[in-house]
């Protein structure tokens, strides 16, 4: 194993966007705007629920916490990397690194369970059109909204574990804009073995299950459609499913590029461009596609007079 002096750290170096500081001001408001968005739109979505009654059912009961859940996956990261654009600062204590990684994973891992979540709500109303009232009930719903918690806590408190073991560095520099688990572990001397088996686990229970949930879903829904004679039928039945599907693309989509991206390219400023998609644009996207793709929450936000089209 390579020999490391950095035994004690106490802070890490984040990578810049730009080493030319005339751009600077120009990240700061483009930075700012899309956190703006991000945060307002997803407000709008839970404001729309909860305000009106139309809306309380699973599938916009599942939704509004999915926004929830993406203003604090794009707070964990953005606020401070503004903060660092504006103060031409990079530097992250230790213990800062370790938060920003337990509310990363916490809200990401709530994101992928939630959308596997609502794919199983669209697949019982699809699928099972007289039961959808019994089995996702209020007090089934709950108990799924608690369970995709504890899990995302589980998975943010593994990810804390596997950081907190890890005692000697090659280097202070990380090659991302925020504090990504796996770059962490890039730069930290454990075994490449161990590393990379829980890696592999985690990637494992917390991304492809998720994923093969909401493929398994979706095949079950493709198959009840393809029984309906009528095209008009199939159109309805499926539209419901259209702006979840979407934000699952994009979700996935982001996140699978940013992974390969990684993977292919040794360059680390693409592989900031790639976690910047992930992190940023999805989130500040999904709210966008379910209001002017859902009739429902559009009309809605008409009435409350806070949406112009």
């Amino acid at each position: 194993m390579e020999r490391c002096n950095l035994t004690h750290v106490s802070e890490f170096h984040l990578m810049d966007f730009s080493e030319d500081p005339n751009l600077h001001p120009i990240l700061f408001g483009l930075f700012l705007s899309m956190y703006l968005v991000t945060v307002l739109g997803n407000l709008l979505i839970i404001l729309a629920v909860t305000s009106d009654a139309h809306l309380h059912n699973p599938m916009y009961f599942f939704l509004s916490n999915l926004s929830l859940a993406d203003i604090g996956f794009t707070s964990s990261t953005v606020p401070k990397m503004i903060v660092d654009i504006l103060t031409h600062s990079r530097v992250i204590s230790y213990g800062g690194c370790l938060t920003q990684i337990s509310f990363f994973v916490l809200f990401g891992c709530m994101d992928d369970v939630l959308l596997t979540v609502m794919a199983y709500d669209r697949f019982v109303a699809i699928c099972y059109p007289l039961h959808y009232s019994v089995i996702m009930n209020t007090r089934h719903c709950v108990l799924l909204l608690l369970l995709l918690v504890f899990v995302s806590l589980l998975d943010s408190q593994v990810h804390n574990f596997v950081a907190l073991q890890v005692t000697c560095f090659k280097d202070v520099e990380i090659p991302s804009f925020f504090c990504d688990p796996s770059k962490l572990l890039d730069i930290s001397c454990s075994d490449t073995l161990i590393k990379n088996i829980v890696t592999y686990m985690v990637s494992i229970l917390f991304g492809f299950f998720p994923m093969l949930g909401i493929i398994f879903s979706y095949y079950k829904i493709v198959s009840a459609l393809l029984k309906i004679p009528s095209s008009g039928g199939r159109y309805k039945a499926f539209s419901t499913c259209g702006s979840h599907l979407s934000v699952v693309c994009l979700f996935y989509g982001t996140g699978l590029g940013t992974y390969f991206g990684s993977v292919v390219s040794s360059s680390p400023r693409k592989g900031v461009v790639a976690s910047l998609m992930y992190t940023v644009v999805s989130p500040m996207l999904n709210p966008f596609i379910y209001s002017l793709r859902n009739r429902d929450i559009l009309s809605t936000l008409k009435r409350l007079q806070l949406w112009k089209i």
